[in-house]
């Protein structure tokens, strides 16, 4: 198509951007309108949780004392609460 001025120009992007939107809408239409999810299918999603939660207080909490004794100086574990 041969344009002759801004006036024609502008109906002929207007026209593409029509034919370009139909032709995207026919293209990813055959398997419906998206919807959302049911409840059912809301509840049933597992997923997990974040996972980089704080690891410090854990270790300090948990695998630190379970060996028997500590394994641990009293100035290592000055060092452990500094930081």
């Amino acid at each position: 198509m041969v344009v002759k001025n801004m006036r024609d120009l502008l109906n002929y992007v207007e026209e593409q951007k029509k034919i370009r939107a139909a032709e995207h809408r026919r293209k990813f239409a055959h398997h419906g309108e998206c919807g959302g999810l049911t409840d059912k299918e809301w509840f049933s999603i597992k997923h997990g949780q974040k996972s980089s939660f704080p690891k410090a207080r854990k270790f300090t909490h948990h695998k630190m004392w379970r060996e028997t004794g500590s394994k641990y100086t009293v100035e290592q574990l000055k060092q452990i609460a500094k930081s």
